[in-house]
């Protein structure tokens, strides 16, 4: 699971952020934060050094203005803050542009290092932080949130994503199992869906989420679009092809930005074999490192023209990152290294370091494939070690699991 919004889900507030979790924190390192770059002094005056995004989206410009403005009247307002990083982080979910992130850290500054801010300052925090990695703080937060107020769905949603992120089903389930009876049905029947589909049930969990989508509350395009997406990975993982590509074809046909749908979608095209299509459908998106990966993938296996020049963008903000001492990128890069230069070893170091921090399946897929490629089955253990205990039934772990076995 990954990138969702705050969002109010129509006729009742109550749902409005807990997809915001579920649709993030499960593979927030999909459109991760980069931060900006270290200054770079160019050869001379006609270096390009950034294309920048033309601002189409003039609503977004005047909200972001008119919250600034919030913010600025009354800066001490933990709900004027909290509603402007709110709105940037879904600005952020939409075209992966991470200086929305920035923007949204500062918003909260006055509070980003108290030890006990406001509860809605803290869930934000959390959001934040858990970009970051910084699982634990933003476990320590949400507790926080819950034990002063036992109905925040949306800190509830937020436990369970870290807790998938790192493998722990129990804690999971019990946190989607909080959140029935809060006002936001589909979201948590789609929250314990998400847990059995990782961890071996793959069917009841895409039967469940089919019952989401036709609860009266899933007529709401934001909820309706990142329950055809969960839907759509569902049904690849369980290897019904046509099932999740009319899933994701019917979320695309809402025509709602949503950068972890896009990388979602590409992933399936590059699966089935089909890159051409991933270099139309991410044309205009080259700013989301997440995005860009998948067309320098693409362009890699299509031999295009741009190949060259995409691969060697990504790994320049890669090195950016890492000379800053970034490390939280090590999914995305070992991906870079693996599919785009072809390093397997490489790629393996970084698929291994990554599978550390975060225990989805695609971070088990990408260890299994590094590992698979350099030749090296015993540095799969880990990931070999989560598809015991987890019982994930995804067909290409299984087959990836099966070819390693008979390697060693």
């Amino acid at each position: 699971m990954s990138v969702g919004s705050f969002r109010r889900l129509g006729r009742k507030p109550a749902a409005a952020a807990p997809l915001l979790a579920l649709g993030v924190v499960l593979g927030a390192a999909l459109l991760g934060p980069i931060a900006s770059a270290a200054p770079r002094t160019p050869a001379g005056d006609d270096v390009v050094l950034e294309q920048l995004p033309q601002r189409r989206d003039g609503a977004l410009q005047r909200e972001l203005a008119d919250l600034r403005a919030r913010l600025r009247a009354a800066p001490a307002d933990p709900d004027a803050a909290v509603a402007l990083a709110r709105r940037l982080y879904d600005a952020w979910s939409a075209d992966g542009d991470p200086r929305h992130l920035g923007h949204a850290q500062a918003a909260l500054a006055r509070w980003w290092s108290l030890p006990a801010p406001p509860r809605e300052v803290r869930v934000m925090r959390a959001v934040l932080g858990q970009l970051n990695h910084d699982f634990d703080a933003a476990l320590v937060d949400l507790d926080a949130a819950v034990r002063e107020e036992p109905a925040d769905a949306t800190a509830w949603s937020w436990i369970a994503a870290v807790a998938m992120v790192r493998a722990d089903y129990g804690r999971a389930r019990e946190a989607c199992t909080e959140m029935q009876g809060l006002g936001v049905e589909p979201v948590a029947s789609a929250c314990l869906a998400q847990v059995d589909a990782t961890t071996g049930q793959g069917m009841r969990a895409a039967a469940a989420l089919r019952q989401a989508l036709s609860h009266p509350d899933a007529d709401d395009p934001a909820l309706r679009l990142w329950l055809l997406t969960r839907l759509a990975e569902t049904e690849q993982h369980l290897g019904r092809t046509a099932a999740a590509e009319a899933a994701f074809r019917e979320a695309l046909a809402l025509q709602r930005p949503d950068g972890y749908l896009q990388a979602a979608y590409a992933d399936f095209l590059l699966e089935v074999g089909r890159p051409e299509q991933v270099l139309a459908l991410l044309k205009n998106a080259q700013r989301a490192d997440a995005l860009l990966l998948r067309l320098a993938i693409a362009a890699r296996r299509l031999k295009a023209d741009n190949a060259g020049a995409w691969a060697d963008a990504l790994g320049a903000r890669f090195d950016d990152a890492r000379a800053r001492g970034d490390t939280t990128h090590r999914k995305e890069e070992a991906r870079y290294w693996l599919d785009v230069r072809g390093d397997a070893t490489r790629a393996l170091q970084l698929a291994g370091l990554n599978f550390t921090q975060q225990r989805e399946p695609s971070d088990a897929r990408l260890l299994l494939e590094a590992a698979w490629a350099a030749r090296q089955p015993a540095a799969a253990a880990p990931a070999l070690s989560w598809l015991s205990t987890s019982r994930h039934e995804g067909r290409a772990l299984t087959q990836l699991a099966e070819r390693l076995r008979e390697l060693k």
